[in-house]
């Protein structure tokens, strides 16, 4: 026993920092690979083992005697025999099942010919295999309903015509038990498979694109030194790889305002390929095609935009996935979807991937021939569709926890503060008999928040500062108030894009912005956020706000969250904090009342 020690590793896989011992902040940077943290009150923070963390984390090549190791170090006292068995039970469940190349079959297909006599003719189609060491292993998926649908028994043989870069060694028991499937069906059985406790080692190799020269520049096109930093290197290259089976796929976590852009694009120049980038606005996609234009040598004539405004496809195409997904009828097919195959892909960047809608984790499962990666600040999903990211796009391949880069110098240094109003007291008697969502609305949109507001933006001439919320109504009236724009949905992208320039050029210092700012907006000089309003406790959404500030600067940045005190909004709020603790940041509390001037004075000082 070290009665030192911060982690207290229980039976049940919950493990609880103390905030107070020395080496915390060690240890929580060593618990980032492969633990989620779920809970962050102030003295003691749980989290939790769990599958798909152990999964991600060997994907990344973390294995589970490291993590047993991290217990063990940091533990206060021993680490119950149970949680060290499950672990390495668990995480080696990744690569026991793995996807290797199958044969390539000729099938007759019947047909009409011209003359509409009947006729066959010869098409060729692709196969997979599914191949496990254990034979136990294999009589399970075989009696499963994924086994019994889409999985059929056969002997191995070895694929004819591939080369020898290409093979992936197969063990003679993998022989013995083998399944084939259809290549159109790799996506799916993943999925399913992953669902019944089983990820799948994906070495198929993956099909080269249309061939593209694209390459880095050593001085940008608007004349500045351009060097990649060590950790974007380290991470193109976590991706790549040796180009062999196995590569070529997976998420890259990195936060915002660490370059995820730069490392895109350093991946397209180690590859050297036709690339699809999916972000998730049109302002997004202009600010990439500025990126393109800026840091490689492509000529923007081969980059095109496919939006609602244009839809062109070029060598380098760039779509929002509000694109992809909409469709005429609301039962009706995706007619965008074509553009996944108007061009032979050898890359797709799927930006802010913990955004990626569901209906195009459906055409993803389709296309896992293509080199791809996922770029994200974190890979909470609200939806609970983080296995899907996992099983489509591919497993974590890179993760630098956000102070790290801090401490470097490459993302600003933060403060996170909440500040806690009374309801005005004309909206007490209709938040105590609103039904629980109207609770929400009332609470974020409590109208004490305004003077809070103004006084911030007031007391702090020197900053640029963004006001953030949910509700159009609140927002508008902020920005009425203060007398500055603001940014909404409803904003045309031209507008929304000439603001944005505004801002960044410090013709404008205060923006108002709704939650179409989330994502994928660079506003490099943004110093302070306000928060007035968020939804319903979402930590993808408060990485992302904070995100907005975090780009390098000489001030420090910080970040303020107003909550009505003794409502729903506090509940809501405790769910948001999760994220800022898991990255280490402090999130102090401060209590508004009547005496605001002195406690205002005190948080922004």
């Amino acid at each position: 026993m070290q009665f030192d020690n911060p982690l207290i590793v229980q039976s049940d896989r919950t493990l609880l920092l103390d905030v107070h011992a020395p080496r915390a902040a060690e240890c929580r940077n060593a618990l980032i690979p492969f633990a989620e943290l779920e809970r962050s009150p102030e003295h003691l923070h749980t989290y939790r083992l769990t599958a798909l963390s152990l999964w991600n984390a060997s994907g990344a090549g973390f294995k589970p005697e490291q993590a047993i190791g991290v217990l063990k170090e940091f533990a206060r006292y021993d680490v119950p025999q149970s949680v060290e068995q499950w672990i390495l039970e668990t995480a080696g469940r990744f690569g026991k099942l793995r996807l290797v190349q199958g044969p390539k079959i000729e099938v007759p297909l019947t047909a009409a010919n011209s003359e509409g006599e009947k006729g066959s003719k010869q098409v060729t189609e692709e196969y997979l295999y599914l191949v496990t060491e254990s034979s136990l292993v294999y009589r399970e998926i075989a009696a499963c309903s994924v086994g019994k649908k889409m999985l059929t028994e056969c002997q191995y043989e070895e694929p004819a015509g591939i080369s020898e870069d290409k093979k992936v060694k197969v063990s003679e028991n993998e022989k013995r038990n083998c399944f084939m499937l259809h290549l159109t069906d790799r996506g799916t059985v993943k999925q399913d498979l992953l669902r019944l406790g089983w990820p799948v080692k994906d070495d198929v190799p993956l099909a080269e694109g249309e061939p593209l020269e694209v390459n880095l520049r050593k001085v940008t096109n608007s004349g500045r030194p351009f060097e990649l930093r060590n950790y974007q290197k380290e991470a193109a290259a976590a991706l790549v790889g040796d180009k062999g089976p196995g590569t070529g796929f997976g998420t890259i976590v990195l936060p915002c305002g660490a370059g995820k852009t730069v490392v895109g694009m350093t991946v397209m120049d180690l590859l050297k390929t036709s690339t699809l980038i999916i972000t998730t606005n049109i302002s997004a996609v202009h600010q990439w095609i500025d990126e393109l234009v800026d840091k490689t040598d492509l000529p923007r004539d081969m980059i095109a935009e496919y939006t609602g405004e244009n839809k062109v496809v070029k060598p380098v195409t760039v779509a929002t996935y509000q694109i992809l997904t909409w469709r005429p009828e609301k039962d009706g097919p995706y007619p965008h979807f074509a553009l996944f195959r108007q061009r032979n892909w050898g890359l797709i960047i799927y930006d802010e991937v913990h955004m990626l809608p569901a209906p195009v984790f459906r055409v993803t499962a389709e296309i896992q021939a293509i080199r791809r990666v996922g770029l994200t600040a974190t890979l909470v999903r609200e939806d609970g569709c983080e296995g899907n990211v996992f099983s489509l796009v591919g497993p974590k391949r890179y993760d630098v926890p956000w102070k790290d880069l801090e401490v470097t110098g490459w993302i600003a240094s933060a403060e996170c503060i909440e500040l806690r109003l009374d309801l005005s007291s004309d909206k007490e008697l209709e938040y105590a008999v609103a039904p629980l969502r109207k609770k929400h609305r009332i609470a974020s949109e409590n109208p004490e928040k305004y003077k809070i507001v103004e006084k911030l933006v007031k007391e702090n001439p020197e900053d640029k500062i963004l006001v953030i919320g949910q509700y159009l109504e609140q927002l508008g009236e902020i920005a009425k108030m203060l007398k500055v724009p603001v940014i909404t949905g409803k904003t045309p992208n031209e507008e929304r894009d000439q603001i944005y320039a505004k801002f960044r050029s410090g013709e404008i210092r205060v923006l108002v912005v709704s939650k179409v700012a989330n994502f994928a907006i660079d506003l490099p000089d943004a110093s302070m956020a306000i928060q007035v309003s968020g939804t319903f406790g979402s930590r993808q959404e408060e990485a992302q706000r904070l995100g907005r500030i975090l780009r390098p600067k000489e001030r420090k940045s910080r970040f303020f969250t107003l909550i009505t005190r003794n409502t729903v909004e506090e509940d809501f709020g405790s769910n948001r904090q999760k994220f800022l603790a898991e990255q280490g940041y402090a999130y102090r509390v401060v209590r508004v009342s009547n005496s605001t001037e002195l406690v205002l004075s005190d948080c922004c000082n």
